[in-house]
């Protein structure tokens, strides 16, 4: 289809799904914080300090969609900083949770701002403010009035650590003839896998720009030391709430609807045979934290909150129970933002959330990069090559279902050096992936503005 033609029918249809979607933005803007700022932003307002930052100095422009790409992001950016410490970042997030996460982290050479709607006049607006020497998007979200404004002006779009599921892969291509003009514009790609780089060209990439780097998500090398102090903290918690001092931690991380009362379950029948177990559960969104502690206190479970609803305190849950004598259906829930990786190094065991009562699967090499032994749940389809990786060298455990999640658990922690073992020996199976932070920065600072 004519690209010209591909562009009409794209911004026909944007005011449309914008205004259908405002109702939905305005709640959790609401409900999350930063509403006001978040909405000047993404119509290409900023603050006079923002503009000052910004404005004349040929930054790099890094797109990163959530908490899960902006710690990709971050990784990149370190790498980048390692070659050239001078250089100006503009690090954009379409989520109020990453845009949290990435403004820890702004600092004289790194300003956070929340992506602009892709409007025509808005976009032009922004990449005027920026004047970007080259745009990075991260991993898979491509937009068509930002990527074609930024080739007429000569600046290069850039596709990093370029994850696709056969899932995803299979419904961008019921959709190629409209996406495939404006891929085509892709000036360059990075991918994790092989079989990535034949995903990404034949939805229209330029197989010769696409190079496979591996991935970012699980270069250890790349990967922000998790500092001591955020582990005292996490322990001080736990300790404060009522674990003891000695204890075995099951971490349920990533989690999604249903699967936190499954696990909780699951643990409360373990805990007869291993008293010192207890469970800690990560949800993948933080906001779920008040309705999960509702949802286990209904089913008889002692839910503590690390942060109270709407009041940034640590509290426990329903009713006030002594820290020193925990009930014994207690269940710990980190409802918190960029605290994940911290959590890993606490845990004997981690489940991995997304993979019981939804579908997808959420990154399972983190933990294992962390040494953790890691189980998963049958539905791991956005993580299908790293599993099959997994599984060949005996490195995970993927269980289908709640009976065999319940033995696989009872057998690591009955068997501490066999799931060590499994977890060194998946560690060691992603070890190709060391370096990825660095050679995507090559591969980011060899494109260039023509301009």
């Amino acid at each position: 289809m004519p690209r010209l033609l591909v562009y009409l029918i794209y911004n026909l249809l944007l005011p449309l799904v914008l205004l259908l979607g405002l109702p939905g933005f305005l709640i959790k803007g609401v409900r999350r914080g930063g509403l006001a700022r978040n909405f000047r932003q993404r119509l290409g307002f900023f603050t006079p300090v923002t503009l000052a930052r910004v404005r004349g100095r040929k930054s790099i422009w890094i797109h990163a969609v959530s908490v899960g790409e902006i710690f990709v992001a971050l990784k990149i950016i370190d790498a980048i900083r390692s070659l050239d410490p001078s250089q100006m970042i503009v690090l954009s997030t379409t989520t109020t949770t990453g845009y949290r996460v990435a403004a820890e982290r702004e600092s004289e050479t790194l300003t956070v701002i929340h992506n602009p709607v892709d409007l025509p006049l808005v976009t032009a607006r922004v990449i005027r403010l920026i004047d970007p020497s080259r745009l990075v998007l991260v991993e898979a979200e491509i937009w068509p009035n930002l990527v074609g404004q930024l080739k007429r002006r000569g600046i290069p779009v850039i596709l990093v650590n370029a994850r696709l599921s056969p899932r995803s892969e299979r419904r961008y291509l019921k959709f190629r003839p409209l996406i495939a003009p404006i891929f085509s514009l892709i000036d360059g790609a990075t991918v994790p896998f092989e079989v990535d780089r034949n995903r990404w060209a034949g939805l229209g990439v330029p197989r010769e720009r696409i190079e496979v780097t591996g991935s970012v998500k699980f270069d250890s090398t790349g990967h922000s030391a998790t500092t001591e102090a955020l582990r005292t903290e996490l322990d001080q918690w736990l300790t404060g709430t009522g674990m003891p001092a000695t204890r075995r931690l099951l971490l349920a991380g990533s989690t999604h609807d249903g699967e936190e009362q499954l696990i909780a379950k699951i643990t409360a029948q373990l805990r007869v045979s291993i008293p010192d177990l207890f469970l800690v559960i990560v949800p993948r969104h933080a906001e779920r934290g008040a309705g999960i502690a509702s949802q286990l206190s209904a089913i008889g479970f002692d839910p503590v909150l690390r942060v109270a609803a709407n009041r940034g305190e640590s509290v426990t849950g329903e009713g006030s129970v002594c820290p020193e004598a925990p009930s014994r259906n207690r269940v710990w829930i980190a409802n918190t933002t960029g605290e994940l990786r911290s959590w890993f190094q606490l845990a004997e065991v981690v489940i991995i959330g997304k993979s019981f009562c939804s579908e997808g699967g959420q990154n399972p090499v983190e933990p294992l990069l962390a040494g953790k032994p890691v189980v998963v749940g049958p539905h791991m389809e956005n993580f299908a090559d790293v599993i099959t990786d997994l599984i060949a060298v005996s490195g995970i455990c993927q269980v289908d279902g709640e009976a065999t999640l319940a033995a696989a658990l009872r057998d690591f922690f009955n068997d501490p050096a066999k799931a060590l073992g499994m977890a060194r020996r998946g560690a060691a199976a992603m070890s190709g992936h060391e370096g990825a932070a660095a050679r995507n920065a090559v591969f980011i600072l060899k494109h260039d503005s023509v301009a």
